[in-house]
């Protein structure tokens, strides 16, 4: 079904309008303490906003202008936490099983809708464990069925790999992926991994200080960044100022040379972005072709796969970062506290318009 909110939550400093279509999944970013998870509790009633609106398939299931709130428990909305929440005292299946009982079910329908769903999320064999004797990837698989066995209209995911180790999350990940496909579950995932948004979304939003300030399809937030956070969630460098006729000036007046969008009106706020890898590192001002050369100073180095990561600070815009080959950083000695100069070609770099604030 598809979803609209609007929603303001003064305390919070949240101020957020999205809509997410039928069958759609929606992936929301931003930093910590950005709005996220309030967005979701406004959604599943689990928070009165100040002032909003949240309509469900037509149902309207809050309306601050006309009184209406309707309970958590008849929305038609799961919400699935890092962690599992399961009831201690319960098997795996009774857990499962609890929301068909609770809205009414026959005790062996339940059951047996609790055996389907555990099949179907590969935990069949933990029936009869209760929580404690279950690993925590066995634990949120658990939690997966439960939230299905509500037959829920609305999907929230508030980041259900956070809890995981390495080697758990990529199953339950795609675990959600087939769950989500399989039926055209609508949903919507609070995460900060960029994996969990390129493998379960459709769309992303990103949310800073309480406001949406990018949104798209995923690939084109992770490829065109124009918030800070989008960035660095991508991997990419970005530097914010005023759009030029060929570049950005900063508020320090750095220039940054690119190829313009043309969103990216001459005066108004923009982005530069470039890749790490499309930064080449010298130890004295170089010579040749880029037009984009910044004295910068090394703040940190480490290892990135099979690459050296160098982040290093550019008075007046911040921290940038370059990626070299392991050789590369050797040979030019590469440690916190050295001056050096990053080369960036214009060709490498894109002018946006800016995240809108």
């Amino acid at each position: 079904m598809s979803l609209h909110l609007s929603a303001r939550v003064e305390s919070r400093g949240i101020d957020v309008a999205l809509d997410v279509d039928d069958g759609e999944v929606l992936a929301v970013l931003g930093p910590n303490g950005a709005g996220k998870s309030t967005v979701l509790s406004v959604i599943a009633g689990l928070l009165r906003p100040d002032e909003g609106r949240v309509a469900l398939g037509g149902r309207v299931l809050t309306d601050t202008a006309e009184g209406v709130a309707v309970p958590a428990f008849r929305r038609g909305v799961a919400l699935l936490a890092q962690q599992p929440l399961l009831f201690p005292h319960m098997t795996a299946r009774a857990n499962v099983a609890f929301a068909p009982r609770s809205a009414g079910a026959r005790r062996r329908d339940a059951a047996a809708r609790a055996d389907r769903l555990l099949d179907a999320v590969g935990a069949a064999h933990l029936a009869q464990r209760k929580p404690a004797q279950l690993s925590g990837g066995q634990a949120q698989r658990v939690a997966v069925a439960r939230a299905l066995a509500a037959d829920p209209a609305l999907l929230l995911l508030d980041e259900p790999m956070a809890a995981l180790d390495v080697e758990t999350a990529p199953a339950l990940r795609t675990l959600l992926r087939t769950v989500l496909a399989e039926r055209g579950r609508t949903a919507i995932v609070v995460t900060h991994d960029v994996l969990d948004a390129l493998a379960l979304a459709d769309r992303a939003v990103v949310i800073d200080a309480g406001r949406v300030v990018e949104a798209g399809t995923v690939r084109d937030v992770l490829a065109r960044p124009r918030s800070e956070f989008a960035a660095r969630t991508a991997g990419l460098d970005l530097v914010p100022g005023v759009a030029t006729v060929d570049g950005v000036r900063t508020d320090s007046g750095t220039v940054v040379h690119g190829l313009v969008d043309d969103d990216a009106a001459p005066g108004e706020r923009a982005v530069a972005v470039f890749a790490p890898n499309a930064v080449a590192i010298h130890r004295v001002t170089p010579e040749g072709s880029p037009r984009n050369v910044f004295p910068v100073v090394v703040n940190a180095v480490d290892t990135h796969g099979s690459l050296v990561r160098v982040r290093a600070d550019l008075p007046g815009v911040g921290d940038l970062t370059a990626e070299v080959t392991a050789a590369a950083a050797a040979e030019l000695d590469l440690v916190p506290g050295a001056r050096v100069w990053f080369a960036v070609k214009a060709t490498e770099v894109a002018v946006h318009a800016a995240a809108r604030t």
